[in-house]
């Protein structure tokens, strides 16, 4: 067995470095991610030909859900190849393939060109792409949770969805900026390409960025340490109940953060009525607001735990639901529909703000990454990455209210393993401080 490295916590200004270093990765990996969610209204006439517009978005919501089917994938094989070759090796792998993704959708021809080679070409992209993203949640929480130390570990490992949060308002301040600056047809006809081009762009600048990056304290001393090999094998037979853990936690929280996120901009158009710009706009400072308040939490989490946020997201997610989405439905008004959300958004902090360190904090140095990862991406294929398409099938099935009640019980479930789990804080398995 190789001797174990002597502990040497990194210093402030390697924990910033390297959480800045981590974060811009992650922001771009996002932003290529949301990208798809941002322009759908304007992409899907083509690739989707159809004369109803909800049918359209419903054949484009599934595609965004078929890239959901290989984040498992992703997640079980890039999070092994974190575990075993390092954190940074697997972030700079993630952020390769979202740029091969994010250029097949900049430069596919539409439906009336290459006929259905066109959506084929599109769910192959979408396929790197979860592959990508599949990967890059396990590696970025992993990276920002080991480190950060103990005392403001909840601080540091906010920016996480930070900087996903980021991503996501990146791609609507294109959107916005494009609706000013170009007009309606030529955003129809040519102009939603450019944010896959962009995306693209900077996924290859991030590349280089992050092969510069420091590796974590907790990767080596557990590789000189000679601790066991990660792999499925391991974490199911060694780790059952952490996995099943993560995976019930976050199925709550991912299908209210997708339905408050992703899904909004097409209810607020389809269902409320606004205008295309209205809802994006909506979404834009909704998203802005939601984005600053992460850190807060999360330092507040460093002070009294990270388990009391997550019932409180439980409860009010439990109570509240219900009441914003239907009152939403009804509203004409974008600044009570823009409050609305808003009110959403707060409620749904209390998970994402905590929950990369929250999973982090589960599982010993040689699987983390790949216990982070997997659990994490089963659950939002079948939940987030579901939840728009769902949404758009209750309403066009006439049975619009439906999705309320199942985003509800989803966070129901979730609730009572909050309420069942101990406190990562005090019980973490992060040593390395």
């Amino acid at each position: 067995m190789t001797a174990p490295l002597p502990h040497r916590p990194p210093t402030q200004r390697e924990r910033l470095k390297a959480i800045v270093g981590g974060s811009t990765g992650n922001l771009v990996e996002w932003y290529d991610w949301y990208a798809y969610a941002a322009f759908t209204l304007y992409f899907a006439p083509h690739f989707f030909p159809s004369e109803d517009r909800t049918a359209q978005l419903l054949s484009a919501a599934g595609i965004f859900a078929v890239g959901f089917l290989m984040r498992p994938i992703g997640a079980w094989a890039m999070g092994v190849y974190a575990d075993r070759h390092g954190r940074k090796s697997g972030l700079t792998l993630s952020v390769a393939l979202m740029c091969a993704g994010s250029l097949l959708i900049a430069v596919t021809p539409g439906y009336e060109v290459i006929g259905v080679g066109a959506p084929i070409l599109l769910v192959i992209a979408r396929l790197i792409q979860g592959l990508s993203i599949g990967g890059e949640y396990g590696a970025s929480a992993t990276y920002l949770s080991e480190m950060a130390g103990r005392d403001r570990r909840g601080f540091y490992s906010s920016f996480q969805y930070v900087t996903l949060i980021s991503g996501q308002l990146a791609a609507i301040c294109v959107l916005l900026v494009l609706q000013a600056v170009l007009s309606d047809q030529q955003l129809d006809d040519w102009g939603w390409r450019i944010p896959f081009l962009i995306g693209g762009g900077l996924a290859v600048v991030v590349f280089w960025l992050r092969r510069g990056l420091s590796e974590t304290q907790s990767f080596k001393v557990a590789r000189a340490e000679g601790a066991p090999r990660s792999g499925f094998i391991e974490l199911i037979t060694k780790h059952p109940k952490e996995t099943l853990t993560v995976m019930l936690l976050t199925a709550g929280g991912t299908i209210a953060f997708y339905a408050y996120s992703i899904y909004m901009q097409k209810f607020l158009v389809n269902t409320s009525g606004l205008s295309r710009e209205s809802a994006s706009q909506i979404n834009g400072i909704t998203l802005f607001v939601f984005m600053m308040l992460q850190p807060i939490a999360g330092a507040l989490s460093d002070r009294i735990g990270r388990k009391p946020l997550m019932i409180a997201f439980g409860v009010f997610g439990l109570l509240f639901t219900y009441p914003i989405f239907a009152t939403l439905a009804e509203t004409r008004d974008p600044v009570v529909a823009g409050l609305l959300v808003m009110a959403g958004l707060i409620i749904v902090t209390g998970y994402t703000s905590i929950n990369a360190v929250v999973k982090a904090e589960l599982f010993p140095a040689h699987i983390r990454a790949l216990g982070v990862a997997l659990p994490y991406a089963l659950a939002n294929t079948l939940f987030g990455g579901t939840a728009e398409f769902v949404a758009l099938y209750f309403k066009q099935i006439g049975i619009e209210e439906a999705f309320y009640v199942y985003v509800t019980v989803m966070i129901g479930i979730s609730l009572i393993v909050y309420i069942r789990m101990r406190d990562t804080r005090q019980h973490s398995l992060i040593r390395e401080d």
